[in-house]
């Protein structure tokens, strides 16, 4: 009897005999389970190596810069600032050399001519007024610790304060040793004035050297440092140097003429109404009053005042009817014909001026202050570009 067929592997499963073929649900395959993320590649930076480097030498090319810039200031500043003193002494008088220049004497004549006439009229008036300028200046000194003194104890009258006039000196650096010192330094005269300043001779000998050299090789100077730059810019260079020489030469001219005529007739005055150290008094209130704008002539006769109220009282109306009328004449007679020439510097601008330069360099740079703003104040307004006001901000700028 043949072979019976072997069930084939597709064939559904049959039961137990004599059951018929069990029917079922066919068999679903589980799901596969999800495969979990695979963590994100790592994003690998890499510097530019040849970048890096120069960057760093960079930095320490800057570093190394800045320590030498700071041992050159330390060991050099001091020869720089007179360098710049001669630079403005030059520039000062460069409109007077100029003029002579133009009437047909050599430059460096005409600036041998100017520098010893200055000289002379210097050491003329040394000569006369030195020593009783330094025995003045000895006496104001000393009497400072008692104007003091005196203020303290009318104030403490007046308003019936308790302020402590020794403590006050001491806040002052008027202590009596100080004070000592200082009269022991001027007691000397004038001789002993020259001698306390032998350290400052050769200060004074570079700013004389370099201010001459400054103004008689002036044309060679300006096309030494215009052949340094593009033929474009040599004549912007060239227009700056001859506006700042002409705006800021002329302008501390003016205010040293203007100082010289107000010191002159201030201590002509104090000396008529026989106030005390006429003549640091009359110097210091002319100085002060052009070289300090809007309060300076306030400043220049408030410490004649002070002094003159503990004296004699009624001095201190004619030194503010003297004030008054002399300001009147330089404003309305002095100034026009002497300024005309000159640049005219805002009284804010100079006055601020007047307190960074005296922040930066002391006293000197109080001086120096307005000069150097009239340089950059002459800059802006040759080259700088102005616009016509609209008109609505015409008639709402009030």
């Amino acid at each position: 009897m043949p072979d019976s067929p072997e069930p084939s592997p597709l064939a559904p499963s049959t039961g137990a005999a004599g059951d018929g073929p069990a029917v079922g649900p066919p068999s679903v395959p589980p799901a596969p389970e999800p495969a979990a993320p695979e963590p994100p590649a790592p994003v690998l930076v890499a510097a530019d190596t040849r970048w890096l480097r120069r960057a760093l030498f960079m930095v320490v090319i800057a570093i190394l810069g800045l320590q030498v810039i700071n041992f050159a200031w330390d060991r050099l500043g001091g020869f720089l600032f007179n360098l710049l003193l001669a630079w403005l002494v030059a520039i000062s008088f460069d409109p007077v050399v100029s003029f002579l220049a133009r009437r047909g004497l050599r430059r460096g004549v005409a600036t041998t001519l100017v520098a010893v006439t200055s000289l002379l009229l210097v050491g003329a008036f040394i000569a006369v007024f030195g020593s009783l300028l330094a025995t003045q200046v000895t006496d104001l000194v000393l009497a400072l610790p008692n104007l003091v003194l005196d203020i303290t104890a009318w104030i403490n009258s007046t308003f019936n304060t308790d302020l402590d006039p020794t403590r006050l000196t001491e806040n002052l650096n008027l202590t009596p040793q100080q004070i000592t010192d200082i009269a022991s330094y001027l007691a000397g005269g004038i001789v002993g004035v020259f001698t306390g300043i032998v350290g400052a001779i050769f200060d004074f000998v570079t700013i004389i050297v370099f201010s001459f050299y400054f103004s008689a090789d002036s044309p060679r100077i300006k096309r030494w440092i215009a052949s340094w730059l593009r033929p474009a810019r040599q004549v912007t260079f060239i227009k700056v140097w001859d506006i700042s020489v002409q705006k800021a030469g002329g302008f501390v001219i003016s205010k040293l003429a203007l100082a010289t005529l107000s010191a002159a007739f201030h201590c002509l005055f104090f000396y008529f109404i026989d106030i005390p150290f006429w003549l640091p008094m009359g110097i210091f209130a002319g100085v002060v009053s052009q070289f300090i704008p809007t309060i300076g002539t306030y400043i220049g006769v408030a410490l004649p005042a002070l002094f003159a109220a503990f004296a004699e009282p009624i001095d201190v109306l004619w030194i503010v009817v003297f004030a008054t009328v002399y300001q009147q004449i330089e404003n309305y007679v002095f100034t026009p014909r002497i300024s005309t020439r000159t640049m005219d510097i805002n009284s804010g601008v100079a006055l601020a001026s007047v307190f960074v330069g005296a922040a930066l360099f002391g006293p000197i740079g109080a001086i120096i202050g307005i000069p150097l703003a009239a340089i950059v104040i002459a800059i802006f307004e040759a080259y700088g570009q102005r616009y016509e006001v609209h008109p609505y901000v015409q008639r709402n700028a009030d």
